[in-house]
């Protein structure tokens, strides 16, 4: 496992075959890839060449200067910053040949007097109130002719509030007012869905989906079965495996008590790793798991910054004295599931993926 202390594998293979499954169900649009905040922790330099290898061509990032360094590994993709056009910074866009998706009129202003002619994407605002172009300030730029001459608007884009729940109101709702809004441009592109989004049915595809988590393995139909392919495991190596008596506390606080003689595991991850210091033994959505020597081990007393302990009373001495490491998530442990148990999502977890795992990347397919 090398001198870290966790080993954090990224199926670069596994990513491929997410991407091929959400084109796939996106039929006749073009299936983009959300590759912002380091491809949601995974490295967007090596996720963005295997999904260019495995025939993406478009790519969403949230901040200018990530644009310009995917734009380094991939010279010929369509890169559009969600954030829009950061004001003054309009020849870094340029130089790196990045599209704003323009949030507001002034920034709809500026690249039009700035932006030489290069592509932009127009972000309305259908009911999530995030970033986005409220209507009455899409038809300001829509209806000013001289505005629209100088903006090369390449596409029409917005954001579902709700997609992860496909009985929710907001759905068709948005989609409506999306179909309503590109009335005002219907000859330009658009793109609508993101990873749960896809799922919702062919009505929301349009020209382009925009996955994002469900291409690293995140549940875009929560309510079902997941159907992409787990792509990062994280491995943390066991210190030591000592015994306790019942009656005895096990770390900070003594937040946990031994109910029985029992045998505990320290391993090396902590909320330093990004690990989340609410998979402690006492929060309510528990207890959470870990994986070792082939059975769920339950995590007790308090992650702490570089440790944490499991109970591994019930796996035969043989066994363990064969295991060197626990298994975080992966195949066996849901990244999914520990978010639940985190009370949280697994956005949030991948992107919190610390700096210290040692971090080895297997092949892809092509």
């Amino acid at each position: 496992m090398s001198t870290s202390g966790a080993t954090l594998t990224i199926d670069l293979a596994a990513l491929q075959v997410n991407y091929r499954l959400l084109a796939r169900k996106a039929g006749a649009a073009e299936c983009a890839a959300a590759i912002k905040a380091n491809a949601y922790g995974i490295s967007a330099a090596d996720a963005g060449k295997a999904l260019w290898d495995a025939g993406c061509r478009s790519f969403y990032v949230a901040r200018p200067d990530e644009g310009g360094c995917l734009r380094k590994v991939l010279p010929e993709a369509r890169i559009t910053v969600l954030d829009g056009l950061y004001k003054g910074e309009t020849k870094y866009y340029i130089a790196h040949a990045l599209r704003p998706a323009l949030t507001t009129v002034n920034q709809a202003g500026e690249w039009a007097r700035l932006g030489q002619g290069m592509p932009c994407t127009l972000h309305v605002d259908t009911g999530i109130n995030r970033a986005g172009l409220p209507a009455r300030d899409f038809a300001i730029i829509t209806t000013n002719a001289a505005l629209m001459q100088n903006l090369k608007v390449e596409t029409l884009m917005s954001h579902l509030a709700c997609a992860d729940d496909p009985k929710h109101k907001m759905n068709p709702e948005q989609l409506n007012r999306f179909r309503q809004l590109r009335k005002q441009l219907p000859n330009t592109r658009a793109s609508f869905a993101n990873s749960s989004g896809i799922f919702l049915g062919k009505a929301y595809h349009f020209n382009e989906v925009r996955p994002g988590v469900a291409l690293y393995g995140g549940n875009p139909t929560p309510h079902k079965k997941n159907p992409m392919q787990p792509v990062a495991y994280l491995h943390a190596r066991i210190l030591q495996v000592r015994d306790v008596t019942k009656g005895e506390t096990v770390g900070y606080s003594a937040t946990w008590k031994a109910k029985r003689n029992s045998r505990i595991a320290i391993i090396a991850a902590g909320y330093a790793d990004g690990i989340a210091r609410k998979l402690s033994s006492s929060n309510p959505n528990g207890p959470a798991q870990v994986f070792i020597a082939g059975q769920r081990c339950p995590i007790i007393g308090r992650v702490s910054m570089d440790m944490m302990t499991i109970d591994v009373t019930d796996v035969a001495e043989r066994k363990l004295a064969k295991s060197d490491a626990a298994e975080l998530f992966g195949k066996n442990i849901l990244i999914d599931e520990v978010a639940g148990w985190a009370g949280t999502i697994s956005y949030e977890l991948l992107t919190h993926l610390g700096r210290r795992y040692a971090r080895v990347y297997s092949p892809t397919e092509s």
